[in-house]
């Protein structure tokens, strides 16, 4: 099996340990630990870690999810971690889209602010394959929405699926707003989710990434796509000087404030 470099930041470690679970319900410690490249020590401080959110159960010789813990907690919790970075990039992405343009977001929690930033826009379609999406801008009379087809996953409150990729490939928007779970300078854009559909790059004319500063300089499971692919990347003041100079050397960057 595959392991993951072992640069992935601590509570990056664990949300990719819960997806994990999310996907196949129980794992051993010794799998745990091969899969992420850490010692079997580290990945029992990181279960224990979900056994206090009551995230996880411990079995003997390993751990599975605790199905109690729903996905609206869940996604819920993952929206309030870096809440205000979130919400400065939110606003500075949604100040791009002009009045009768075309967008297509990304499912996640950053993106999410760009929908609460979007409500007073007029006249704009909005392309998604998230429910939460979908439920921030649904009073909106000059919003329109449409929602791709898919299969409900509740721990993201989003679509998943065969469906969201065909829907995606006959989308061209103006704008196409998408997120990760990590900016690597050697891996580029990451993801933790197997799922996350490729067509979202080419669902909108415009490639914009929208990453909160823990994220970046960090690994995460899966390659998504080169940071040369997108056109713009938004972030927020947190980021070190360092890595912003390396980021505006690839490509246009705009720090929100």
């Amino acid at each position: 099996m595959e392991s993951v470099a072992p640069l992935v930041a601590d509570h990056a470690r664990r949300d990719a340990v819960l997806l994990l679970l999310e996907e196949q319900t129980t794992a051993s410690i010794p799998e745990i630990a091969t899969r992420f490249g850490v010692s079997e020590m580290t990945i029992r401080r990181d279960i224990q870690k979900l056994v206090d959110a009551g995230q996880a159960i411990r079995v003997p010789g390993g751990v599975r999810i605790e199905r109690s813990f729903g996905g609206e907690k869940s996604f819920h919790e993952r929206l309030q971690r870096m809440a205000e970075a979130k919400r400065a990039i939110g606003k500075a992405a949604s100040e791009l889209v002009r009045n009768g343009e075309s967008v297509t977001i990304d499912s996640g929690t950053t993106t999410l602010f760009i929908a609460r930033h979007l409500r007073h826009h007029r006249d704009i379609v909005v392309f998604t394959f998230s429910l939460a999406v979908l439920e921030e801008l649904a009073g909106c009379d000059s919003i329109r929405v449409e929602l791709t087809g898919g299969a409900y996953r509740r721990t993201s409150h989003d679509l998943i699926g065969h469906a969201v990729e065909d829907s995606l490939s006959t989308v061209s928007a103006d704008k196409v707003f998408f997120g990760a779970a990590a900016l690597s300078f050697r891996k580029g854009v990451m993801v933790y989710d197997r799922e996350a559909p490729r067509s979202l790059l080419d669902a909108g004319r415009e490639r914009i990434l929208v990453i909160d500063s823990s994220k970046i300089a960090q690994e995460a499971m899966y390659s998504f796509c080169r940071v040369e692919r997108c056109d713009l990347i938004i972030t927020d003041r947190g980021v070190k000087p360092a890595d912003l100079a390396r980021l505006r050397k690839l490509r246009k960057v705009i720090v929100a404030e």
